[in-house]
């Protein structure tokens, strides 16, 4: 039988589509410590079942609208907040119907399921790669997207169709324009783990632990200080904290909209690996290679519009913080074998 709808005296349920996965399981235990109730719903085929520690997990694909809508239905959930996609820049570009197909058509399945079932409140996990090549200024919601690759241009789609459900259907929809997600649970509970792993800081220290041998810089002729490409970096609990913030604000009435979570402030690859090398004390391998294609020169965002309308703040987004926690969790989840 589906559990009631929660009262006074019990958690809301909320639905965490991909909540076995990096953010989503981060996100899971903020909802959890905050008096809500967790409901995970994950294919598993990039999430990690062990991540699941704070309420249910329930196997399913969001492409399958029935058992989508099934799964809303037993959780008596109220909102649901949408982590789900295929999400490398890099692959996107040799493999664009996967992308459409698991992110646009998946998440067209998902909101299916939502009109099924009466639940029209939804976080959505968007992306910055939708601004494109947007140049080295801070980038506010008021920049054209114009993304340069098919992963980027899946989140756009999907923020436009959110746009048309609120206005079609009555939908409540915050879509979270994220920047680079990194870091780790400073109780070195979970981490940044992908297979393969192709980001930066988990890369790189995969490599300091001798779990990856190849380990490069993807371009040192961009048009930047030092030539490699400048991102601004946010540690994963202050985006499980936004998403909190947004979900708690569509609960009290807020009209929804469009939200860039980053710090303000941008670290060149090359910034970021000296950083790891002085935090491990050890020594990463100089190698260099082009750029991958889709890739843009310098992503920055200008977060004030999350700042005055979700109290979005950074609160352990500094890169020492970021380096410091992820290197902790990786030492404990995979083990040095690199002989250091």
């Amino acid at each position: 039988m589906p559990e009631p709808t929660a009262t006074s005296s019990s958690p809301p349920p909320v639905l965490v589509v991909g909540g076995a996965g990096y953010i989503g399981a981060h996100c899971c235990r903020l909802l959890a410590a905050s008096g809500f109730r967790p409901v995970v719903y994950d294919n598993l085929t990039t999430g990690h079942a062990d991540f699941v520690r704070w309420g249910p997990l329930i196997e399913g694909d969001i492409r399958d609208r029935a058992a989508a809508a099934r799964a809303l239905r037993d959780s008596g959930a109220e909102a649901v907040i949408h982590f789900a996609a295929s999400a490398e820049v890099g692959e996107s570009m040799i493999d664009p119907h996967k992308y459409y197909d698991n992110n646009v058509a998946g998440t067209l399945s998902l909101l299916g399921a939502m009109r099924d079932e009466g639940v029209n409140t939804i976080v959505f996990s968007s992306t910055c790669s939708l601004y494109g090549n947007a140049g080295g200024a801070p980038i506010s919601e008021a920049t054209p997207p114009a993304p340069v690759n098919p992963y980027g241009r899946t989140k756009w789609m999907i923020e436009q169709i959110l746009s048309d459900f609120s206005q079609a259907h009555g939908f409540s929809a915050i879509a979270l324009r994220y920047f680079n997600a990194c870091g780790a649970d400073l109780d070195g509970r979970i981490g940044e783990w992908h297979e393969p792993e192709t980001h930066l800081i988990p890369r790189a220290m995969l490599a300091l632990l001798g779990h990856v041998s190849d380990f490069t810089i993807f371009g040192n002729d961009y048009d930047t200080p030092d030539g490699t490409a400048i991102r601004d970096y946010i540690h994963v609990d202050d985006l499980a904290r936004a998403h909190l913030s947004a979900l708690r604000r569509l609960r009290g009435g807020h009209k929804g909209g469009a939200f860039n979570l980053g710090t303000g402030h941008g670290y060149s690859v090359r910034q970021v690996v000296e950083a790891i090398e002085a935090e491990t004390g050890r020594r990463l391998p100089g190698i260099t290679g082009p750029r991958r294609p889709g890739d843009p020169a310098v992503l920055i965002a200008d977060a004030a519009l999350a700042r005055a309308e979700l109290g979005f703040s950074p609160e352990c987004s500094d890169l020492n913080t970021i380096i410091r926690t992820a290197w902790r969790w990786h030492l404990r989840h995979h083990g040095d074998i690199g002989g250091n």
